[in-house]
């Protein structure tokens, strides 16, 4: 008998459910499907969306209260149906308590990173950047 077998049946759901909802997801990816902006020999929406494109006016900062609040306006990102799908099967204290770990872990590896490299004047900057990245890719739905 494997200890997997009775120990561990929710895990066994979970990670079932974990790989369909990536499996999913990963099958709605439009990056390199072929574009009509490619022509006759193809192309794809990744080197449509590297061009160049014009200079925009600079947008008024916000307040950084503000910037650091993401409530209920987080996007829908490339992660976020395994997102749901881990609220699902874990429940929302245990999704919270996970994803505070795993934000905190993120952010002491920045910290790590910048004193290693001689940069610590950038670390906030850039644990502000890794929450916009971890938004943009729907990791905070």
């Amino acid at each position: 008998r494997h200890p997997t077998d009775t120990t561990y049946p929710n895990m066994n759901r979970f990670v079932s459910l974990l790989l369909i909802v990536v499996a999913l997801a990963a099958s709605s990816v439009q990056g390199f499907a072929p574009s009509s902006l490619g022509g006759v020999s193809g192309g794809s929406n990744f080197v449509v969306s590297q061009r160049p494109r014009s200079v925009k006016q600079p947008v008024a900062r916000s307040n950084s209260r503000t910037s650091l609040q993401m409530g209920s306006k987080a996007k829908f990102g490339i992660f976020s149906p395994a997102v749901y799908g881990a609220k699902i099967a874990l429940g929302d204290a245990k999704l919270m308590k996970f994803r505070g770990k795993a934000i905190s872990l993120h952010s002491q590896y920045i910290g790590d990173f910048c004193t290693w490299a001689g940069a610590y004047h950038l670390r906030t900057k850039l644990i502000k950047k890794a929450k916009v990245n971890g938004d943009t890719l729907g990791f905070l739905v």
